[in-house]
């Protein structure tokens, strides 16, 4: 397993290296259609959507725009970026790490799909925080984990990255402190590809 110290430095050069690629090869079935439609079902028509760690933007982004959303992708890989900024003119494209993020401003909705649990514990814990920052009085959160704690290494094109989740009741503890109240969680939900994913709403 990549050193926890490095991971982050490590997932960063793996999607550099493997941005066309995984572009190419990212599902655009949309799995994911069911709970995006629960998401954006807590969201007034047109408000601002924050997507961290939005790679490419496809097929996650391109279903949010055509919803009529206003879209800021963040993410630290150039790479995916510049295909996301060609791809999706229309939207707000941001390099940036999501752990410590300021944008200064806040979001009726919140996405991180299979985006943060590139992070070590540490860090994850450390997100909650960025999220309650970014999320308007009222705002939806939704975001994967993994079903229960642990960590592994995954793949991306052939090259290792690593993953990591906490148990869901520290997630929902997390939520809680940052007056996040959960909606639904799904561990491993055979109707989105096996995604375990979590759906909450900001007080």
């Amino acid at each position: 397993m990549p050193s926890r110290p490095r991971c982050g430095r490590l997932s960063r050069a793996v999607y550099e290296a493997s941005a066309a690629g995984f572009d190419r090869h990212r599902a655009r079935g949309l799995f994911e259609r069911g709970w995006l439609g629960r998401f954006a079902a807590l969201l007034p028509e047109g408000v601002p959507v924050l997507d961290l760690g939005c790679g490419t933007g496809d097929p996650i982004a391109r279903w949010l725009i055509g919803a009529g959303f206003a879209v800021t992708g963040v993410d630290f890989s150039g790479a995916m970026l510049a295909i996301a900024r060609a791809r999706f003119p229309q939207a707000e494209w941001l390099e940036a790490d999501m752990r410590g993020l300021d944008l200064g401003r806040r979001f009726g909705g919140i996405l991180a799909w299979d985006s943060f649990f590139h992070l070590t514990p540490e860090d994850q814990r450390a997100i909650f925080p960025v999220f309650a920052r970014h999320l308007a009085p009222g705002g939806a959160l939704m975001f994967t984990s993994g079903p229960d704690a642990g960590e592994t290494v995954g793949a991306v094109e052939g090259r290792p990255v690593y993953h990591a989740s906490l148990a869901p009741a520290e997630y929902a503890a997390l939520m809680a402190a940052e007056g996040l109240a959960p909606r639904a969680f799904a561990a491993e939900d055979p109707g989105c590809g096996g995604h375990s994913v979590w759906l909450a709403r900001a007080g």
